[in-house]
């Protein structure tokens, strides 16, 4: 693979509390925040113009699946490709038993190998976790959080938003305070599902370009929490 401007990890929830809604909010949500206008866009001004991405599930301590090996993105033909085998291979959430808790441990461990096997160069390398749930299961978060901040990698997350419409604060809180770290690292809690692509899309310009401007951050819906700079987020 090419050099890229930044290499980002999706590493999306499909433990036992993701339901088909859900399942479908996430994989739908990045299929068509990966070929919005606004990313092919934020990718093209980019040095480079180029991204690399990979996504894959994750729920109790050892259970993760790739869907999306390091795929080379630099214009919207490629988007689509990507976005195509997240639709066709993604979790559904009709089959949940045997998934288990939520590690979000597991999660970063797992985002942070792939980084570390990156087949180029990248300017930034980003964990990119959604989930609807703190760290229950597996290894303490701590040590695997530092050990991804350690290595220059960011750490963003999206708290799933609940299916009454409510905003997910206290996850968001969670996310911010035990979570994310690295560069600039943030978190994003949309006030319900139908916010969720949009805080997505928002969210991956962010992390594409980091060109975003004030005006634009306030305009997502819902709460956000915006957090820069530091090696501990």
């Amino acid at each position: 693979m090419a050099n890229v401007d930044v290499a980002i990890v999706f590493a999306v929830d499909f433990s036992a509390s993701v339901d088909p809604k859900t399942a479908d909010l996430q994989r739908e949500g990045h299929a068509a925040a990966l070929t919005s206008p606004e990313i092919i866009s934020a990718i093209s001004e980019n040095r480079i113009g180029c991204i690399g991405v990979a996504y894959f599930e994750w729920s109790s301590a050892g259970h993760a699946r790739t869907v999306l090996p390091w795929t080379h993105v630099c214009g919207l033909e490629d988007a689509k490709a990507a976005a195509a085998a997240i639709r066709r291979k993604g979790d559904t959430g009709y089959i949940r038993r045997g998934r288990g808790g939520t590690s979000v441990s597991t999660a970063i461990d797992v985002g942070r190998s792939l980084l570390d096997r990156f087949p180029g160069n990248a300017t930034r390398k980003v964990i990119d976790i959604s989930s609807n749930g703190e760290n229950n299961d597996g290894l303490p978060i701590q040590p695997s959080r530092q050990s991804a901040i350690a290595k220059g990698y960011t750490i963003n997350a999206i708290a799933i938003p609940p299916n009454d419409g409510a905003p997910n604060q206290p996850l968001a809180t969670y996310f911010g305070r035990s979570v994310i770290g690295g560069f600039r690292a943030f978190v994003m809690s949309p006030t319900g599902p139908r916010d969720y692509t949009t805080a997505l899309r928002l969210k991956l310009v962010i992390e594409v370009s980091m060109n975003v401007i004030g005006r634009q951050l306030e305009a997502l819906p819902g709460h956000m929490e915006f957090r820069s700079g530091g090696n501990g987020g």
